[in-house]
């Protein structure tokens, strides 16, 4: 009878464990999605998070918060790819809330690809900036006046890098 109830106070004692160390493993993981200080492209991170959320049909998608991101999704906005977006203070880290968009259930965003990466900047002028999939998509372009879609960009008469496309 002793032996059982040992046997039972050890056996509450390795569930606790065993639930103390799932839960610091599942907040390791949260943390890990919000952001990583050492990413090599954070644009293309941003885009993958919007497209993976839309695949497994989530409403909102947290990014670390940066200005060009935020541009991003200003466009984004703009055009009607997502919903709404907002930034949001998180302990020491900002963080952008993207808002995903659905139509009939389905994702908006179809597509991305990302143009210009770190390791092979694209750079064009203005005069080669193409629509993307006959006007449908949307090319989005680094210019000095600012991140603006290719139609700006052609309407304002300067190239720059080629950010990404998306339909």
């Amino acid at each position: 009878m002793e032996e059982n109830k040992v046997f039972l106070e050890n056996l509450d004692f390795a569930e606790f464990v065993l639930e103390k160390w799932q839960i610091k493993v599942r907040s390791l993981e949260l943390k890990n999605q919000v952001g990583n200080k050492n990413m090599t492209d954070p644009i293309a991170d941003m885009l993958n998070r919007i497209k993976n959320a839309q695949t497994v049909n989530h409403i909102t998608v947290k990014v670390p918060f940066s200005k060009a991101k935020n541009d991003i999704a200003k466009i984004l906005k703009e055009k009607c790819f997502i919903e709404d977006f907002s930034t949001k203070q998180k302990k020491q880290e900002k963080v952008l809330e993207i808002v995903l968009k659905y139509i009939d259930g389905e994702p908006r965003i179809t597509g991305v690809k990302r143009v210009s990466k770190p390791g092979q900047r694209i750079y064009t002028p203005v005069l080669r900036i193409q629509k993307v999939r006959s006007g449908y998509g949307l090319m989005i372009v680094s210019t000095s006046q600012g991140i603006v879609t290719g139609d700006e960009a052609r309407k304002n008469n300067t190239g720059g890098e080629i950010i990404c496309e998306i339909w």
